[in-house]
């Protein structure tokens, strides 16, 4: 069996959460100890423990190998066992538990029950029970669990105050029907905290921690300045949970061109300039308010669909581009937003057609 010994500087409380996890695993326990010194009982017997002060120290024996029975149980459950380590010492220090990243199945041992078995893999009972249609607790030795669902593009949403199956629906692109059945949810009754599967629609992602514009960008094969605009993002700020949109909603990009805000911009101004109205232009990029910032990206429909699209080959210059279409650098710049003659090789330039 398992067995603990903790540092004198320290209480009991660490090593018995930890034997009390080790034992949901199926593991026997033992006892939890304080081991001193023969020649001086003020003084810890292992050096590992007394002399690592102020930190707070711990020996963990999960079993004992000349056992035969600890030794096929260390074989067949080590990773359970330190797993349960890990739960006891996130719950001690009060941070939040995150299971590893699931396996796909699991096989009953002896021992087992759905919630040793949901405990260990950090999800529910009542999830498990749904993801294997059981409808009773009772296992045997050798059934085969699975721990994932068939549908693994799934979003996990934590409701809030003041949420509805539609609000939520609506927000993430999805019916509420699809919730519902996912979820097997028979009412559109909430509770605040309730965890919901969410299905993943590609049209849209949620930030999760540790995300970037730059990650974000590179999974979907597109550019961060392009997923800005999309969102009509100003900075390069992300919040977890955030829904970045990935494509545009009803626009064909190859409709319109980028302009970038410069001082002294309005949105009548820029409306004013290339023939649209207000409305049009805020619908468009999707925004919420007549508000700007220079450096702002913001699409502009092309009004004349003749207009050239010429691609920046090494050499080229604003000058010599203007003067291939016999038009002026100014019309190529006022066209494209641009506030300097730099150019960049694949760049896309649009040029007013004669």
């Amino acid at each position: 069996g398992a067995e603990i010994i903790y540092a004198l500087r320290n209480n009991e409380t660490l090593s018995k959460s930890i034997l009390e996890e080790i034992e949901k695993e199926g593991q026997k326990v033992r006892r939890y100890y304080q081991k001193t010194l023969p020649n001086n009982q003020n003084k810890d017997y292992y050096y590992i423990i007394r002399e690592t002060e102020p930190a707070e120290s711990i020996l963990i024996e999960y079993g004992f190998i000349d056992n035969v029975n600890d030794a096929n149980r260390l074989k067949e459950n080590y990773e359970r066992y330190a797993e349960a380590v890990v739960r006891a010492i996130a719950n001690y220090i009060g941070v939040q538990y995150e299971a590893p990243e699931l396996q796909d199945e699991y096989i009953v041992k002896k021992g087992d029950t759905l919630y040793s078995i949901a405990n260990r893999f950090g999800i529910s009972v009542d999830e498990l029970k749904r993801i294997n249609n059981l409808t009773s607790n009772t296992l045997s030795v050798g059934q085969i669990l699975k721990l994932k669902d068939d549908m693994n593009n799934i979003e996990i949403y934590t409701v809030k105050k003041g949420d509805t199956l539609y609000s939520i629906a609506q927000k993430y692109n999805v019916s509420v029907d699809e919730i519902k059945n996912l979820n097997n949810l028979t009412s559109n009754q909430l509770n605040i905290g309730q965890q919901l599967k969410i299905p993943n629609n590609s049209n849209i992602y949620v930030v999760k921690k540790g995300d970037t514009l730059y990650s974000i960008a590179n999974k979907f094969g597109m550019s961060v300045d392009e997923l800005k605009r999309i969102n009509n993002l100003t900075s390069n700020t992300l919040s977890v949970g955030q829904i970045l949109k990935l494509t545009y909603d009803d626009v064909n990009p190859d409709q319109f061109f980028e302009y970038t805000i410069k001082s002294g911009d309005t949105l009548y101004s820029i409306a004013n300039k290339n023939g649209i109205s207000v409305d049009e232009l805020k619908q468009i990029n999707d925004l919420n308010s007549n508000m700007l910032s220079v450096g702002q990206v913001i699409l502009i429909p092309i009004k004349n669909i003749n207009n050239i699209e010429y691609v920046v080959k090494s050499g080229d210059s604003l000058y010599s581009i203007a003067k291939k279409y016999n038009i002026s650098v100014n019309n190529i710049k006022e066209l494209n937003g641009l506030n300097s003659n730099l150019l960049v090789i694949g760049q896309k330039l649009l040029i007013p057609s004669n």
